[in-house]
């Protein structure tokens, strides 16, 4: 069994441009780089309503270098660009895995159907570190649509879990990743249990979007709080006491220093100063019309 290391509230929430309310649950700054490694950030937005409307909103036109940007949307739509002319739009279950790698710029608004029709938004995005030898990794962009994502129900209808990445009980997630990595997407049915097995060694994060669970039989947790576990370890036991909406992490620790400024994720200050004179020369790349 993974013994908890720690359960974390989230701060306050912010707005992320016009078109995300955010909390964020979890960020290395906060919370320590080597606690949450190989994870840097995970912001929760919404669910928001938005009345109908007739500019799309969101974030315009941004950098980031050196880590990888996960969105899961639960509730709404979204559009997305970049300087690699890739993009699209995802809905409800679907996931855009974006390496910004290299350096990469990009913008993410409320698509042109959700913007029209208005409607309630609710998504997460995880930042995903990238060890040294694949920060200059070539900008890349995984759209992972909900009908490709496998579902496992879990043992005495407990529930289901979607593996985005990663492997559980035979089933593995479409998601490219770097680095060993899980990201499952789960619900549990009140009065339920469920014994997850997990690798040993890996950082082991659950984060709880919705509802009320106990965890390893004593600790219970909100809505909004991540559970930290030790690395030893290789099972948690959950029990819902409702309807219950969760996101377990893992991944194997990247034993690397962590130095982030903003949008750029480094191993060192000069690095940082680098990537910023890199951008600024226009190597990030630039989105078209």
């Amino acid at each position: 069994m993974k013994k908890i290391h720690g359960i974390y509230g989230a701060p306050r929430g912010h707005w992320v441009g016009d078109g995300f309310p955010v909390r964020s649950l979890f960020s290395y700054d906060r919370l320590g780089a080597d606690h949450l490694s190989p994870f840097l950030l995970l912001d929760h937005a919404g669910p928001h309503d938005f009345a109908p409307a007739s500019r799309p909103r969101g974030v315009g036109a941004h950098p980031h270098r050196g880590f990888e940007t996960v969105t899961l949307v639960y509730k709404g739509e979204l559009e997305h660009r970049d300087s690699t002319g890739s993009g699209g739009r995802i809905g409800e279950g679907d996931v855009q895995w974006m390496t910004a790698g290299a350096g990469i710029v990009h913008e993410e608004f409320h698509s042109g159907n959700f913007t029209q029709q208005g409607g309630t938004l609710e998504m997460v995005q995880l930042w995903v570190n990238l060890p040294a030898k694949h920060k200059s990794a070539p900008a890349a962009y995984q759209t992972l649509l909900d009908a490709d994502i496998p579902r496992v129900a879990l043992p005495q209808r407990a529930g289901e879990l979607r593996v985005i990445a990663g492997e559980y009980r035979g089933h593995r997630g479409p998601a490219h990743t770097f680095t060993p990595i899980e990201v499952w997407d789960l619900r549990l049915e009140p009065g339920t249990e469920t014994t997850l097995r997990v690798p040993e060694g890996h950082t082991t994060l659950l984060v709880v979007l919705e509802g009320t669970v106990q965890v390893n039989g004593d600790a219970v947790v909100r809505e909004e709080a991540v559970v930290a576990f030790q690395r030893q370890g290789d099972e948690i036991r959950l029990e819902a006491n409702s309807d219950a909406k969760l996101l377990l992490l893992g991944g194997e620790p990247i034993a690397e220093p962590v130095v982030g400024y903003g949008p750029f994720v480094m191993n060192s200050e000069t690095e940082i100063h680098q990537a910023f004179a890199e951008f600024q020369a226009g190597k990030f790349g630039r989105l078209e019309g």
